[in-house]
């Protein structure tokens, strides 16, 4: 088979803004060491320096594979080093980093710093990759492009794990029933109606996990506003209080109240609800990429990978948003440091847009938002077909929470759970996030 291609908030203690002009000025050291701030193209580094963390092995063994064979040449020139951190360590160690002027040429950062007004976006020490690729930006697939801007309002971060969300579905029990795949979400609403009266639950979701259910109801809202249905909040162009948002909980409250997640949905945890799925007790559950290792793992999935369907989430009759804006999200920041930036790490960068996207599907399964140039074999027909979907996206959205602030994210989760389970009205459970997001700015 040959795939080719067209084309969690990190929470940040800010620094002050004389800090940020320090980080700044520090960054211009002469140093050239294996840490690499350097001062520019004068000071490239000796190596190709990457701090990734420790619960992401999979990249650092995926970067060492393309210097070992299709990087080779750009490893020779500049040879890759690796660097280690906790994730729930990434900002004070990035922080500490960035104060010695050391930052490495390529690494993780937390959301908010590489942010236009972030401490790295401000301090002007992360570069953008659209300039740093050239010629090679063409491997930066639309959809993950859409995606990074929009988390970090700038082309600050790599695609190397790229997911989008939708509804995984039971195709045989869809054909059982005579259902297709619902393009509004009044035919699903109808759908799940039909599936009930053919004695099967038609969605299953992990209420205690709470995400699953926001992430419904705020796919609603994408759909029925537009996608910049949340910036618009966050800006103070609109409330959600305004009828248009309180529609998209009253739309979770109707699949909850109609019966069509279950019982006991609302302690459900995630584990149990990806079982239930794969074991055919239930026709659809909304989910992301993520899930194509459970569904890959015929011991899970109890029905046959063949029989997996997955869809986006429905449009909204006279809605502003569009079926094939799919939510997404490109994993943890991975920066580079635009003060050490030269011809040789340049190279780098462009040799991973150029193989990445082909070397990861190949060796591991996993799906980025990188081109795919070159034949890739032997891997399910489930993971081509999300890669494939990811290809030909142009707009994505974000989740319902993700420029929330942490006591407004926290809240939307908790009281999600009171939405559905009618002890919270709709207008209630949006009146209180308002309050809570007009408190934080």
């Amino acid at each position: 088979m040959t795939i080719r291609s067209s084309r969690r908030r990190v929470a940040l203690t800010g620094l002050s803004v004389v800090a940020i002009a320090a980080l700044a000025g520090c960054s211009g050291s002469d140093s050239a060491g294996s840490g690499g701030g350097g001062g520019g193209s004068d000071a490239e580094p000796d190596t190709f320096t990457v701090l990734t963390a420790n619960e992401n092995q999979a990249l650092e063994d995926q970067l060492q594979a393309l210097a070992d064979n299709q990087c080779a040449a750009e490893n020779e020139a500049m040879p890759i080093e690796h660097q280690k951190t906790a994730q729930a360590d990434t900002v004070q160690k990035v922080t500490q980093l960035a104060s010695q002027g050391a930052l490495p040429q390529h690494f993780i950062a937390g959301t908010d710093m590489v942010r236009p007004d972030g401490d790295l976006g401000a301090g002007g020490l992360v570069a953008d990759y659209e300039d740093v690729l050239g010629d090679a930006w063409d491997n930066i697939l639309p959809a993950a492009a859409s995606t990074v801007n929009s988390v970090y309002g700038q082309m600050v971060s790599l695609p190397y794990q790229y997911n989008i969300e939708g509804i995984w579905y039971n195709a045989q029990i869809f054909d059982e029933v005579g259902i297709s795949e619902p393009q509004t979400f009044e035919e699903l609403l109808d759908a799940a109606a039909e599936l009930e009266a053919a004695g099967y639950q038609p969605m299953t979701t992990a209420g205690a996990d709470a995400w699953p259910m926001t992430r419904l109801m705020g796919m609603y809202i994408f759909r029925n506003v537009g996608p910049d249905a949340m910036q618009r909040i966050q800006d103070g162009d609109a409330k959600l209080t305004d009828p248009e948002y309180v529609a998209g909980a009253e739309a979770l409250k109707t699949l909850a109240d109609e019966g069509y997640f279950g019982e006991g949905f609302a302690t459900m945890d995630g584990g149990a609800s990806t079982a239930q799925f794969l074991s055919g007790g239930a026709a659809m559950k909304y989910d992301g990429s993520w899930a194509l290792s459970a569904i890959n793992d015929p011991e899970q999935n109890q029905v046959g990978a063949e029989n997996i369907g997955f869809m986006p989430f429905p449009a909204v009759e006279g809605g502003a948003g569009d079926i094939n804006q799919w939510a997404a999200n490109a994993g943890a920041a991975m920066a580079a440091n635009a003060e050490s930036m030269g011809p040789k790490t340049e190279a780098w960068f462009q040799c991973i847009a150029e193989n990445y996207g082909q070397q990861a599907l190949q060796s591991a399964g996993i799906v980025s938002g990188f081109a795919v140039n070159g034949e890739v074999t032997d891997i399910p027909d489930t993971t081509r077909n999300v890669q494939e979907t990811v290809e030909s996206i142009d707009e994505t959205v974000l989740w319902f929470e993700a420029l929330f602030d942490s006591k407004s994210n926290s809240l939307a989760s908790t009281n999600v759970s009171l939405l559905v389970t009618d002890q919270m009205s709709a207008e209630d459970y949006m009146a209180e996030l308002q309050a809570s997001i007009d408190a934080a700015l």
